[in-house]
């Protein structure tokens, strides 16, 4: 957390708000997580390249974070820092459970660090020297003593689980990375820092010249925000839950994580979804480069739902993906002006003139859909929306409502009004605002003109 969010961060966050809204309807309670990670070295240096104490400086990043409820219309529950006492707390009585477990040990630490990732890098992860993801950060060598997590003594727990579980890491691809990597043999990694060296952190248990790895730490959240360790916690009734990641934290995730909870005898997470990464026209999002392209500007351009459906749109929880403020523009116009908006704006005008007495049948959701949405396929949900909008415009064009009168009109009107309401029920969760003022609108006895959904760019 050293930048002001971006789309990728989007991208996550409205999949996790989609799915929440989705299992909500579905009759389940829901918790919602969301929050900020900052401890770690790379929030400190930032901290101090800016001459700011590294809690001011965390404090305003965090707000920047909390601002995407508003502009993403986010029905969290919990906005989770890793900063607060009761965090601190909570992984501090973890760090005692594993170490009382026997998976915590000291030792002299020699490694390969990647600040940008901050993780440890093997030589196989490197090309050329330096790591894949942060090409432009020169390795540092580290030597000092340090205390360790018995990584190495859950290879065989965590194979057996992802035997057991063969959907526990969507997408399959990632699944089958993960699980390569840990068959290839598992290090135990350092987990605490000296407080001389980088004092920006969660202080190690009975070792006050120690703070902790902010992974270590970070990871806790997971369960810190559900009252863990407190008994009559909301953790009772939770946990274990669905976690969502870019693919940059796939390790720290579907591994790393799933051995600490099992070194503190808690069960491991429910399932790993992981998000691709956003590049813009073949590159990487970058400051430099001038190709970062923020929620407030898609908001301010597209509107919060049109902005939601587009970051949907791109494919969340699968393959990197690749956009431009052109594509954008394109699937706004295509799907949104010309599609959902103008389908909804002739139906009313039309059924406005032929004075239509509107009979709402609540629609039933089709199995593909629902089939969809409970494995978190979310743009094959869109996509069959999509087609669904498609498919009631080619019914329109067939009929030709307008060159007929009388019940023939009327029978024909009524039908693509149900097809509507459907579209709106099976949008509420990816476009809440947007679902619920075309289901009122079209829920009415008598139908009138609409204004206009989706203005054109």
């Amino acid at each position: 957390m050293n930048a002001e969010p971006h789309i990728g961060f989007g991208l996550e966050i409205v999949a996790a708000d989609v799915i929440t809204r989705h299992m909500r309807e579905m009759g389940y309670s829901v918790i919602f997580n969301t929050g900020t990670d900052e401890h770690g070295q790379k929030i400190y240096e930032k901290a101090l390249e800016n001459k700011q104490d590294p809690q001011a400086y965390t404090d305003f990043y965090a707000a920047k974070f909390e601002d995407l409820k508003k502009i993403f219309n986010l029905n969290y529950t919990h906005f989770i820092r890793t900063t607060k006492l009761e965090h601190k707390k909570a992984a501090q009585e973890f760090w005692r459970i594993c170490n009382a477990n026997g998976y915590i040990y000291k030792k002299m630490y020699k490694v390969k660090y990647c600040v940008g990732c901050e993780l440890e890098k093997q030589d196989s992860e490197l090309v050329d020297g330096l790591c894949q993801l942060h090409p432009n950060k020169e390795l540092e060598l580290r030597e000092e003593e340090n205390y360790f997590f018995k990584f190495s003594a859950f290879e065989k727990q965590l194979l057996e689980h992802y035997e057991n579980n063969p959907k526990f890491v969507k997408p399959a691809s990632k699944f089958k990375e993960i699980t390569a990597f840990v068959k290839g043999g598992l290090q135990d990694f350092s987990i605490s820092r000296l407080k001389e060296k980088m004092p920006w952190g969660v202080s190690v248990p009975d070792d006050e010249d120690h703070v902790m790895y902010v992974w270590f730490d970070a990871l806790v959240n997971y369960i810190s925000t559900l009252g863990w360790p407190n008994k009559g916690s909301e953790y009772d009734e939770y946990w274990p839950g669905v976690q969502i990641a870019g693919k940059d934290n796939l390790r720290q995730q579907s591994a790393m994580w799933q051995a600490m909870l099992m070194a503190a005898n808690l069960p491991p997470s429910k399932q790993i979804l992981i998000n691709g990464f956003i590049s813009i026209v073949g590159q990487k999002m970058s400051k430099s480069l001038g190709n970062v392209i923020s929620p407030s500007e898609m908001v301010s351009k597209y509107g919060t739902d049109g902005t939601r459906f587009l970051l949907m749109f791109l494919g969340p929880i699968g393959t990197d993906m690749d956009t431009s403020w052109e594509k954008l523009d394109i699937a706004y116009t295509v799907n949104l002006a010309n599609g959902l908006g103008n389908l909804c704006s002739r139906v009313a005008k039309l059924a406005e003139k032929a004075e239509l007495v509107n009979k709402f049948i609540e629609p039933t959701k089709p199995e593909a859909y629902q089939s969809a949405m409970n494995n978190f396929e979310l743009k094959t949900a869109l996509s069959l929306i999509i087609d669904l909008i498609s498919q009631a415009d080619q019914y329109l064009s067939e009929q030709k409502p307008w060159t007929k009168t009388g019940e023939e009109q009327l029978t024909i009107l009524r039908q693509a009004i149900a097809q509507i309401v459907l579209i709106a029920t099976l949008l509420k969760p990816f476009m809440p605002q947007t679902s619920e003022t075309i289901l009122n609108h079209f829920s009415q006895e008598k139908i009138g003109a609409m204004t206009p959904l989706f203005p054109r760019i």
